[in-house]
């Protein structure tokens, strides 16, 4: 399993933390186990391997650290979600950015161009092109704004996370949660394995 899949994995567990009375001790205990995987992985590849302990201890620090930072993290995405309140922002793009913000504020040898990066690329995949430069706005502005004065990471490779491009009027708002089937599934699961199945309205693209 690459790094790039723990952290999706982390992000839909980051997610789930936004829908559940749950600690996250509590929800690592019930989702990131074999029995978990194999009931999802029947239907989401991404859950077909079973992560290794250094995989699994780098997914419980992301979860971990989200929900302990996650009024920090969210002010920070309030802050710079200029003209938008933080209860219309598309959730999952707000699972997405809480996990990178957290690397770059609390991992150090993750550099923050590559954070910012992995977050766009997710994105894509769930979400529409205008969800993507929202989100690439947003993480981009936070940096550049919040380590004005810092001393870069040390880089692993060229990367550079694009400029903020302003939102359209639809690109964070929703009155439902807008969420791919993939979540759908993967929520679903973990929620059947707690059997604590909250009432949400999810939409599937």
């Amino acid at each position: 399993m690459t790094r790039t899949a723990a952290r999706e994995i982390a992000v839909h567990f980051a997610f789930e933390l936004g829908f559940t009375n749950q600690t996250a001790e509590e929800l690592l205990a019930e989702a990131l186990n074999r029995k978990t995987f194999e009931q999802i992985g029947e239907e989401e590849p991404l859950y077909a391997e079973f992560p290794n302990e250094k995989q699994r201890e780098y997914i419980s620090k992301l979860v971990k650290g989200v929900y302990e930072h996650s009024p920090e993290l969210d002010e920070y995405i309030s802050k710079y979600a200029i003209g938008w309140k933080y209860s219309r922002l598309n959730r999952v793009a707000i699972a997405i950015m809480r996990v990178a913000m957290y690397e770059i504020l609390y991992m150090q040898d993750i550099p923050n161009a590559a954070a910012i990066n992995e977050a766009v690329e997710m994105t894509k995949h769930y979400e529409e092109p205008e969800v993507v430069s929202f989100v690439n706005g947003i993480l981009g502005s936070f940096v550049r704004a919040e380590f004005a004065d810092s001393a870069p990471k040390p880089e692993k490779k060229e990367e550079e996370a694009a400029g903020p491009e302003e939102p359209e009027d639809s690109v964070a708002l929703t009155s439902a949660v807008q969420i791919s089937a993939t979540f759908l599934v993967i929520f679903s699961a973990i929620c059947l394995a707690a059997e604590d199945v909250p009432d949400v309205q999810i939409k599937a693209r």
